[in-house]
């Protein structure tokens, strides 16, 4: 089981942080803002890699709205094995979802040695 940090503050120069996000990247509060302040997320970019961030959209729907974006970002962690990412709960913030309709969307993530997940996650089906 790989568990993200409840609270990261600092990376190794290999990791990640994913954060949830807006389609406008307005990074103003939450993890997004400490992606923007701390690990290079860029204002006005709210999906994607940016610096040592990766921003997965949840402000623009439901949760079929947003799995595209996590399917997207799964397929980035396939590609760039050289890469760790540290998952916050993505969606769970803000954006008012809960950790029960936002972990599945992760399920798949949790076959990918090189991405770690909130601990709740992982005992969510």
């Amino acid at each position: 089981m790989r568990v993200s940090p409840d609270n990261i503050q600092s990376l190794q120069p290999n990791e990640v942080f994913v954060f949830g996000s807006n389609l406008a990247g307005s990074h103003g509060g939450g993890a997004a803002l400490v992606a923007y302040r701390k690990f290079g997320a860029i204002w006005g970019q709210g999906v994607g890699l940016q610096g040592q961030s990766y921003g997965i959209p949840t402000m623009h729907g439901g949760v079929e709205k947003i799995k595209p974006y996590v399917d997207e970002f799964i397929t980035f962690a396939r590609q760039h094995q050289e890469l760790v990412f540290l998952v916050t709960r993505v969606g769970c913030g803000i954006a008012g979802f809960t950790d029960e309709e936002m972990a599945p969307l992760f399920s798949e993530a949790k076959q990918l040695e090189n991405v770690f997940l909130p601990r709740l996650w992982w005992s969510i089906a």
